[in-house]
């Protein structure tokens, strides 16, 4: 089965640079609903997605012959790392993104990670959707991403302490809301 998924990269990379017009269909039917679900981690507005998807695909389409095959994988990194940075620029275009916000009502949890034992992945991702766009970022790019402080901090022009500021409320406000459905789970 890894082998067929080599041969579609390669496949799709190869219809585009022979020119071939169905190219750009087979690239959007294999990687739209992934690159939804990517953009879905940073923007949380239906319409705003949308256009950020679209927006992705156009950049794509553009820039595929600068692309260069480097094995399984490589596409699919390379297509994901575009969406990303065009889910960031329009978080960006917010200029109050990053101003901390003041919830007098989130507790301290501690330096650990919120225990998701009971918590489905679809309540827990709709919980990190919940989160404000500044926090969702920060998260996603140290969690699902695996980005440094510094790394955040330069790809979203923030100092490094603001990142992992705005991480630690993320994870704060993520702790409460599984607590509060662990709750409400058991009082059912």
């Amino acid at each position: 089965m890894n082998l067929l998924w080599i041969d579609k990269e390669k496949h799709i990379v190869n219809l585009f640079r022979k020119g071939d017009p169905l190219a750009m269909n087979k690239l959007y039917m294999e990687y739209a609903d992934y690159l939804t679900g990517v953009c879905a981690r940073y923007i949380s507005d239906e319409e705003t997605l949308k256009d950020v998807l679209q927006e992705s695909f156009i950049k794509i389409y553009t820039q595929i012959q600068r692309f260069e095959y480097r094995g399984k994988g490589s596409l699919k990194a390379w297509i994901t790392r575009i969406a990303i940075n065009e889910a960031l620029g329009e978080l960006q275009k917010d200029k109050h993104l990053f101003v901390p916000i003041q919830e007098p009502h989130i507790k301290d949890f501690p330096d650990e990670e919120p225990d998701t034992d009971g918590v489905d992945t679809d309540t827990l991702l709709s919980f990190i959707r919940q989160l404000p766009p500044g926090y969702r970022a920060v998260f996603n790019l140290f969690v699902v991403e695996e980005k440094s402080h510094k790394e955040i901090a330069e790809m979203l022009h923030i100092q490094p302490g603001t990142s992992a500021s705005q991480f630690a409320r993320a994870r704060n406000m993520l702790a409460e809301m599984i607590q509060k459905y662990k709750h409400q789970k058991e009082d059912r």
